[in-house]
């Protein structure tokens, strides 16, 4: 005889079909997670500067504000626009000129500064938005902006909605992965900015570390063998599927898709960690710091093999561009940190072919003030936080390379043409996806939730 059918087992089974979509990663290949429409790109890797990168420094160059530099920022530009706690009680707040050159470089004639001499190589490839624009003048709700699509904590990162949404191409690797650059100071980095949010935990980032560990509690505890772990999780599926045959809850099957997830990785992480098949050019192309694990230019080197073997999404982080004084001297470390290694792994991805279907965005969490935080002098000043404009770059599948967005005014204040939201490059890196951002949405407390909310637009523009 059939169990009977009970009031909360009948309600179970009915929430289970609505969330259908959340588990069909479990099943079939047939009943997988599939695009909208035609994708140009299958994967996204996106090297996240924490902290805020200037913008005046590195991409938007600004010859006016350097005639200007020293004279007070005019009532007229500034608009009445909040400033931060640090800068808004300044008696003065002088213009501050870019105390490094630029230069046109590539057929597309783009404006670099010479702190980036390896990006400038590569800037043909590249897709420069200088019309970047945010809401949150502060940083945990900026870079939480940038992550989830939401200021205030707890919404899914934006790998979690990838993995979701478009499933994983290697069963023995997850679909959202995470790398953060060992031994560097700023702002705080959470889990959270690479969590589920209310996503089934099965979708959230696994960190990759730079120590023995590679990734936390992936090995068996010591006295136990590969067999005996076996058989313990064949049980503990097999008390999950009973619990989940009752209950009927989500939870239930992603904690069995993330133990048999675990179990095969103590084999994947091994091989796609172990960089001894890297040639000696390698790391001489993506510099130096690529042999030590857990600097930025060997998770770069790790991003690119996690890549190749299908990962879904790779994000990295990469602290310490917080500079409200000593800017000079800071930018110029972050720089020599991350510059080569970047456009290394643009050309590493290009020359094995991946480039044609990969995303890669670079940027932070909003841009910087073209005014001193804090005394002005001839080879010293800093810059506090500005949400109205800054620059990013991306390049690979689906964009239009060598191509400049956006302006902003001649003193790199406000935006002048073409402002891109952060909810228009969540749609628009959707959009090269295959996804659709409107359709991509997830039954939670009584609403649909999308990364980008309520809002957000294709930039058409930015398409090849």
């Amino acid at each position: 005889m059939s169990d009977p059918i009970t009031r909360r087992s009948l309600f179970g089974r009915g929430a289970a079909s609505v969330g259908s979509l959340a588990l069909a990663h479990l099943v079939g290949d047939e009943d997988r997670p599939k695009p909208h429409f035609a994708p140009k790109a299958k994967r996204l890797v996106y090297l996240f500067q924490s902290g805020g990168p200037s913008q005046l420094e590195t991409f938007d160059y600004k010859p006016v504000l350097q005639q200007r530099n020293g004279e007070e920022l005019p009532d007229s530009v500034r608009q009445g626009q909040r400033l931060t706690a640090m800068s808004g009680n300044q008696a003065t707040l002088p213009l501050a000129g870019a105390q490094f050159q630029f230069a046109r470089h590539g057929e597309s004639q783009q404006w670099v500064s010479e702190l980036l001499p390896h990006t400038a190589r590569i800037v043909d490839d590249l897709t420069i938005v200088k019309s970047m624009r945010t809401e949150a003048i502060n940083h945990d709700p900026a870079i939480t902006f940038l992550q989830t699509g939401s200021q205030i904590a707890g919404r899914p990162s934006i790998g979690a909605w990838l993995s979701y949404g478009l499933g994983a191409t290697n069963q023995d690797l997850p679909a959202f992965c995470v790398l953060v650059t060992k031994n560097k100071g700023g702002q705080p980095l959470y889990a959270r900015l690479w969590g589920s949010g209310f996503l089934p935990s099965s979708h959230q980032g696994v960190q990759f570390r730079a120590g023995k560990d590679r990734v936390l509690y992936l090995d068996d505890p010591a006295g136990v063998d590969t067999t005996t772990r076996r058989r313990m999780l064949d049980r503990l599926r097999d008390l999950h599927e009973a619990a989940y045959e009752r209950d009927v809850d989500p939870a239930v099957r992603a904690r069995i898709d993330q133990y048999e997830l675990a179990f095969r990785m103590q084999m994947s992480v091994p091989e796609v960690t172990d960089l001894s098949d890297e040639p000696d050019w390698v790391f001489d192309h993506y510099g130096e710091d690529a042999r030590q694990p857990g600097t930025f230019a060997a998770n770069c080197l790790m991003a690119r093999r996690l890549l190749e073997r299908g990962v879904r999404c790779v994000q990295l982080f990469h602290q310490g561009w917080d500079q409200h004084g000593g800017l000079p001297g800071g930018i110029r470390r972050q720089c020599k940190e991350t510059d080569q290694a970047s456009a290394a792994l643009v050309q590493d991805l290009k020359a094995r072919g991946l480039l044609d279907d990969t995303l890669v965005v670079w940027g932070g969490e909003f841009g910087r003030t073209s005014y001193s935080q804090g005394k002005l002098t001839s080879n010293n000043y800093g810059r506090d936080h500005h949400p109205r404009c800054f620059s990013m770059w991306m390049a690979g599948g689906g964009l239009r390379p060598g191509y400049s967005h956006g302006q902003t005014c001649e003193l790199g204040y406000n935006i002048a043409e073409d402002p891109v939201h952060v909810h228009d490059l969540h749609a628009t890196l959707l959009h090269l996806l295959g996804v659709d951002h409107e359709r991509l949405t997830y039954f939670y407390q009584g609403r649909d939730f999308r990364l980008t909310d309520v809002h957000g637009k294709v930039v058409r523009p930015l398409l090849a």
